[in-house]
């Protein structure tokens, strides 16, 4: 019901100046009744407007010019999926898709390393080791370190320790093998030699025989089927790595799409409660009494179907809290503990910055209910818990918002730097483009250069050859040609006295000639 400053301004330019004349068609009475208000003209919804606009929009490729019939289903696309994510506040970031398969490829691998390690325990490999380690990925790791239990020594007794981390567990390994003398090796030396544990010695038919005594029998594995069992165990291995890096990212991933609700119940038992739900935003439309029975499905209907008891709880069995309750108190803590996480979950799926604030509240609350079980301590109320989380909230994301603007303005420092150094680089490569076509000029002109100095001394010498054939042309008795005044400098000044000397006896000559006639 708001209408846009580019559509009045549109309305402004396109309507007629008559406002009580003019009758305007709408798709929305909302905004049929903002443009009344706040520009003045009367607005039609309903009726034949709505088949004129059904019209509008079928042919509006052919009503406006260079624009196809693709180009606008692409456009009427890109808008509905534009408004879609503007009404549910989509964030790629707190996609819960992945999640969903993270716990299901976790139980995958959970239930295939226990028949892998099964399986390679029926296949040759030790047996007798499965009574002293029962954890599938340190069994495996003995027996690939192992291998064939006759070349076992107490030489090998620091690897098994590293393995095991417990010098006990080792040493019983080491004995069970038969690698060093147990309590078997010692009867039999003792009746070889009567000697007995403590150093002692006594007859042979005094040596105390124990029930505990190990007795091992079976053949000898081949050497191809020792191979066999150490590339098994070595599949397996990296299995159980491969798991414990996809926990790792599991919790990575449930910390940044629900901190509050694998604060409240953890990381494992949060994501099977989304991966059952279907999505986030699913869990958190759940009611209490769905959430607390989720994964609890068939012992519901049949409970139903045959009239028994129905199940207390489902999923939420694996969180701790459920073990640590008593007998009569597990159901009430079960339903308040799924209380709390439908609360958790609501926050963690529509707060625009989700943070485990809430969630470490909430859980404070369960752990007070519990001790109000045992002790009968009054817990605090939920108004209160909820008010000092909405404090430590808003404090957190004004944490959080500070942090983020820092991070963008080293962002735009980083950005600057790197266009000043690009900036600095181009202009080191320009300078560099100038000096070598500079220098490239300057080789091309020197050889200039010195053909104008040989034209220089060429010109000399031809002066000074002239200036020689001019004497010599005096000294027999020619006349001088007529020389520009240049190369009269050039000449000196002794020849000018002598041109001044001869002028001089010409006129006493031309003088005394008239004085005869």
């Amino acid at each position: 019901g708001i209408l846009h400053e580019g559509g009045g301004l549109l309305l402004e330019t396109s309507m007629p100046a008559k406002k009580k004349k003019a009758l305007l068609g709408g798709g929305d009475a909302k905004i049929g009744a903002a443009i009344l208000e706040e520009l003045g003209y009367q607005c039609q919804t309903g009726g034949v407007v709505a088949e004129i606009l059904r019209g509008i929009r079928l042919h509006f490729h052919a009503l406006v010019k260079g624009l196809t019939a693709q180009s606008a289903s692409k456009a009427q696309l890109g808008l509905g999926g534009g408004g879609s994510r503007a009404k549910v506040k989509f964030n790629v970031n707190r996609v819960d898709n992945m999640i969903i398969q993270s716990i299901s490829l976790l139980d995958q691998l959970d239930k295939d390393i226990n028949t892998f390690s099964m399986r390679g325990g029926g296949a040759g490999s030790p047996g007798w080791l499965i009574k002293i380690v029962s954890e599938n990925y340190t069994y495996c790791r003995l027996a690939k370190f192992i291998g064939n239990r006759k070349e076992l020594s107490e030489e090998s007794l620091e690897g098994l320790e590293e393995i095991v981390m417990d010098s006990a567990k080792a040493q019983a390994i080491l004995e069970a093998s038969g690698g060093a003398m147990g309590e078997w090796g010692q009867m039999v030396a003792a009746l070889l030699g009567g000697e007995v544990r403590g150093g002692g010695s006594c007859p042979p038919w005094e040596v105390p025989l124990s029930p505990t005594m190990p007795v091992s029998g079976g053949g000898d594995i081949s050497p191809l089927d020792l191979i066999n069992i150490e590339s098994f165990s070595s599949r397996v291995i990296s299995l159980s790595e491969y798991r414990k890096g996809l926990q790792e990212y599991l919790r990575s991933k449930m910390s940044q799409v629900a901190p509050s609700l694998s604060a409240l119940i953890g990381e494992v038992v949060g994501a099977r409660l989304i991966s059952h739900a279907g999505s986030l935003t699913n869990l958190a439309k759940y009611p209490a009494s769905t959430v607390q029975i989720l994964g609890a499905e068939k012992a519901l209907f049949r409970a139903l179907k045959r009239g028994g008891n129905t199940p207390k709880y489902g999923l939420i069995f694996h969180s701790t809290f459920i073990g640590r309750a008593g007998g009569g108190n597990k159901g009430r803590i079960s339903r308040y503990l799924a209380n709390k996480c439908t609360i958790a979950s609501g926050g963690d799926c529509f707060s625009e910055v989700p943070t485990s604030v809430f969630g470490d509240k909430l859980r404070e609350q369960v752990e007070e209910r519990l001790a109000f079980y045992e002790t009968g301590e009054p817990p605090r109320k939920n108004l209160e818990v909820m008010k000092e989380a909405v404090v430590e909230a808003s404090e957190v994301v004004a944490e959080g918002g500070g942090k983020q603007e820092k991070k963008e303005k080293k962002k735009k420092k980083r950005e600057k730097e790197k266009m000043g150094g690009g900036r600095r680089l181009e202009a080191l490569a320009a300078a560099a483009e100038e000096n070598s076509v500079l220098e490239g000029g300057e080789n091309n002109i020197e050889p200039k250069k010195k053909k104008g100095g040989e034209q220089q001394q060429e010109l000399e010498a031809e002066s000074e050859q002239e200036m020689e054939a001019a004497r010599g042309g005096e000294e027999n008795g020619l006349e001088e040609e007529a020389l520009p005044k240049k190369k009269r400098k050039l000449g000196g000044g002794a020849d000018q006295e002598e041109e001044k000397k001869k002028k001089k006896k010409k006129k006493k000559e031309k003088g005394g000639d008239s004085e005869e006639e």
